[in-house]
């Protein structure tokens, strides 16, 4: 393992607060949370990802996952961790392989028993990807009516476990998917539910498990997962769904603005660019929305497109998503208008990457596209099949794809890792 995987700028007054630091940065290579290094679903710049593969072609390795998850892979220099959940005997883990081989080196059971008794069919009880701060891993899983956050070391050594609080699910019980989200020091945690006394954001202190703040939140149903954006001047932690655009203070929790502006429920993590912010909603009604990240509740666009678990792309102006039913789109990220659709093939819930100008996207059958980033025309790189199943987003780095892919035969399902690369 590098000695160095992030470099964390501290502010002045850090003793005051765990959370008082600037955003964690990713070491060169490093896939270390939930969209990638910076939170956006970019990958690194000056990356050459392959845009071939199948079972054939362009597989460095492949290595059997047991138990089932739709968390992404996340890659810390020479290893790479995956949170899973065998069903049948009610275990949550964590695994760890080798990048270089996928040799699966470790296997901690984090928890045991406790599942809710009714997910949706899409969820599954290992849906959240693992984040790293250079120290420790912090998973985030429901088990027990509760968010139980978890830190590890690098050898799978459990070093602290923490309920960040309540998860009761009342009339939506389709489970958790929310990712944990670091800054400076502290752990954060989304959980919106409709039951009980309504969610949380919670931030915990990342070396303690300590609570450093906590934040409600309205008493609705959301999937989505927080992301921290420099924008409009400051550090905002932003989150969409329960029928807003919402902004916090990551150092205190408190709220800076929210807007209403989306549906109630979405799985998206709200994208940016400069001071427009762009959030997506898929149930009850569809549709997208750009608004100021200063708060003045300014709506500057929104459509009726809908995006209901795929996270957005912003690349030099423009706005690229792939809707439920496997549709690209790009739109003027300032205007809105449309610049072009191209027909994939649905249903589709992996988000989509962005790497050397060519975005990647995976529809639920296995079925992977690559096409430009461009906002001329929809053209289209290349179309592989790998698996029959895929929910989770792919992760791009250090010029490797890594796919967490099911295969299906009659009652018969097997999850494996891929790494994909050319030779």
């Amino acid at each position: 393992m590098r000695a160095s995987f992030l470099i964390c700028v501290l502010v002045a007054n850090l003793a005051a607060s765990p959370c008082q630091a600037q955003q964690l940065r990713a070491a060169a290579g490093d896939w270390p949370w939930w969209r990638g290094p910076n939170g956006n679903g970019v990958a690194e710049a000056g990356q050459r990802a392959p845009v071939q593969w199948s079972e054939t072609k362009n597989v460095i390795w492949k290595t059997a996952i047991p138990g089932r998850g739709h968390a992404s892979p996340t890659v810390i220099g020479d290893r790479i961790y995956l949170a899973t959940a065998d069903d049948t005997v009610q275990v949550q883990s964590v695994i760890c392989c080798d990048r270089k081989t996928g040799t699966r080196l470790w296997k901690c059971n984090v928890n045991r028993g406790g599942f809710p008794k009714k997910i949706h069919r899409k969820n599954t009880h290992a849906s959240s990807t693992i984040a790293c701060d250079g120290q420790h891993l912090f998973v985030a899983f429901h088990h027990h009516d509760s968010i139980e956050v978890s830190a590890l070391d690098f050898r799978g050594r459990p070093i602290w476990k923490r309920v960040a609080g309540p998860f009761l699910p009342k009339k939506y019980a389709n489970g958790y998917a929310a990712s944990p989200l670091l800054f400076g020091r502290c752990v954060i945690i989304a959980a919106d539910y409709d039951g009980g006394g309504g969610g949380f954001l919670a931030s915990l202190n990342a070396e303690t498990g300590d609570v450093a703040w906590k934040t409600p939140r309205p008493p609705l149903s959301n999937f989505a997962s927080p992301v921290i954006a420099h924008v409009s001047g400051r550090e905002q932690l932003l989150i969409s769904g329960c029928n807003l655009v919402a902004s916090y203070n990551p150092v205190t929790g408190k709220p800076l603005w929210q807007t209403k502006a989306t549906t109630m429920q979405t799985c998206g993590t709200v994208v940016w660019d400069t001071d427009l912010l762009y959030a997506s909603g898929g149930f009850p009604e569809p549709g997208i929305v750009c608004l100021r990240a200063d708060g003045s509740g300014e709506v500057v666009w929104r459509n009726n497109q809908k995006l209901f678990e795929q996270s957005m792309l912003v690349h030099d102006g423009y706005v690229y998503a792939v809707n439920d039913n496997g549709i690209a789109f790009c739109w003027d990220g300032k205007t809105g208008d449309k610049l072009w659709s191209g027909r994939l093939r649905g249903p589709i819930s992996a988000s989509p990457i962005l790497s050397n100008g060519n975005i990647y996207v995976l529809n639920e059958l296995g079925t992977g596209w690559v096409y430009r980033a461009t906002p001329h025309r929809f053209e289209l790189v290349a179309e592989n099949q790998l698996g029959t199943e895929v929910l989770a987003t792919p992760t791009i780095c250090g010029s490797q794809i890594f796919l967490r892919i099911a295969d299906t035969a009659g009652d018969e399902r097997q999850e494996s890792l891929y790494c994909i690369q050319s030779p």
